[in-house]
């Protein structure tokens, strides 16, 4: 069976043709998606998951190339005292809810994708983000089969056209290399790569009636990508669209990046971050921002080091609001960052309906509630919306020519700042939002019927 896979930065879905229509697969009780997290009771237990679920002819391969990490995994269950069979390894809302429980515990990855292109990766972490993108879609794989009682052979993967803002062609062929690996480890026995904003606008491009230049703005959870696409009803049945895509631009910027911004702005303020020093100087930023730069390693690894935990220390000591300070204290040791960027996730999304939203902190502090505006929102995403707004631009002009029409697609998309921010920069342009999530999925599904 054929399928369009996105494995995306947010979540995860799976998408097919039948009869000329393309089918999303629920993957869950609730929808068609599956978050893209991952919770391990220990790092070490993610090779021995994958292990469990390889193909049989891959297994004595992989067993040697991970022969110390299964090693050690057996010691490790024996510690966390734990049944030889006995679960412990999730993804998922499972993953974010086992996280939640015990979130000073345990090794917990959100958005893998994000990470795959990261420049200086050595070879130990490239092992780690092919095991843990592996394990993501052999359950993925494993919970679509449930569901459409068939065997998935062959996939499209949708891959952003920059997976790193830095880092260029090797940065591409790095992430690109890990999702191969990963997909054949999952089982898949053949697999290509397109481009999501090309996926996207293929989607849209079936309701065509009439050629036109389409400007692709897909705002995902870890990157942007924009492509100016000639599309007409003709050129949906053709297999290389290759003269057809004009323009492409794209960077690591998306609904994370607006999610920390919003974190960093609208809650660190809370944490102290604002407070001044006994010398009146503003304290150090820098803690503040590793605390919720959750797509950034080093940041992560800086925010949990003890010599973090001693800065704290020490400025406690000095700041004028110990008790804002001693928040930030407490999301160090207990390993909050990712639920303090969760709440403003979910805080963008109220304001996208809203002017107000009440976010609810009580993890950190019981009734610590902040307020925030639609005016804050739009004011802390300044950065990341500017740098959406530059690939724009720079797609248009590679193309060099304008386009008809904008279709903006992307979770991210729905936000009311993203849409009018593009209406200032193309006021007489019409702007057609897609599915915010299905329009990547649902375009793969296509090509996978085309290409296979």
């Amino acid at each position: 069976m054929f399928v369009g896979f996105d494995y995306g930065s947010a979540n995860c879905s799976i998408g097919y043709m039948e009869n000329d229509s393309v089918k999303m697969v629920p993957l869950t009780d609730n929808g068609n998606y599956i978050m893209s997290t991952l919770y391990a009771m220990d790092r070490e237990l993610i090779a021995e998951a994958v292990y469990r679920d390889l193909p049989d002819d891959q297994k004595a391969n992989y067993a040697k190339l991970r022969s110390s990490q299964l090693r050690r995994a057996k010691a490790v269950r024996n510690e966390l005292d734990l049944d030889p069979n006995e679960q412990a390894v999730f993804i998922g809302e499972e993953a974010f809810n086992h996280y939640l429980d015990m979130p000073e515990e345990g090794f917990y990855v959100r958005s893998p994708k994000s990470f795959l292109g990261a420049k200086g990766l050595r070879a130990d972490q490239i092992a780690l983000f092919e095991d843990i993108v592996t394990l993501m879609m052999q359950r993925v794989k494993q919970q679509a089969e449930k569901k459409l009682e068939a065997t998935i052979t062959h996939a499209v993967i949708g891959r952003p056209v920059n997976f790193q803002a830095i880092g260029g062609e090797e940065s591409n062929q790095q992430a690109e290399a890990i999702l191969s690996v990963a997909a054949k480890r999952a089982g898949f026995q053949a697999v290509e790569f397109l481009f999501e904003p090309i996926a996207a606008g293929m989607d849209f491009e079936a309701s065509l009636d009439r050629e036109k230049s389409v400007l692709v703005v897909d705002v995902g959870g870890g990157t942007t990508d924009c492509s100016l696409i000639k599309m007409s009803p003709e050129r949906l049945l053709e297999t290389n669209r290759n003269n057809d895509c004009l323009g492409h631009s794209g960077q690591r910027i998306g609904g994370n990046d607006i999610d920390i911004s919003l974190a960093m702005q609208g809650l660190m303020p809370e944490f102290g971050s604002e407070s001044l020093l006994n010398n009146s100087r503003k304290i150090p930023q820098q803690p503040f921002w590793n605390a919720v730069a959750i797509n950034d390693i080093s940041a992560q690894r800086e925010f949990a080091a003890l010599s973090c935990k001693t800065l704290l220390a020490d400025l406690m000591k000095d700041t004028d609001s110990p008790e804002k300070l001693s928040r930030l204290q407490y999301a160090q040791e207990h390993k909050l960052s990712y639920q303090i960027v969760k709440c403003a996730e979910s805080a963008k999304i109220g304001l996208s309906d809203s002017n107000n939203h009440a976010v609810e902190l009580n993890f950190i502090e019981q009734d610590l509630t902040v307020d925030l505006s639609l005016a804050t929102f739009v004011q802390a995403i300044e950065s990341p919306v500017s740098k959406i707004e530059s690939l724009m631009k720079l797609a248009v002009e590679k193309a060099g020519c304008k386009p008809e029409i904008i279709y903006v697609t992307g979770g991210t998309a729905r936000s009311p700042a993203i849409h009018d921010r593009i209406k200032q920069v193309y006021p007489n342009i019409e702007i057609i939002v897609g599915d915010h999530f299905g329009s990547v999925t649902a375009g793969l599904a296509r090509w996978a019927h085309r290409v296979f």
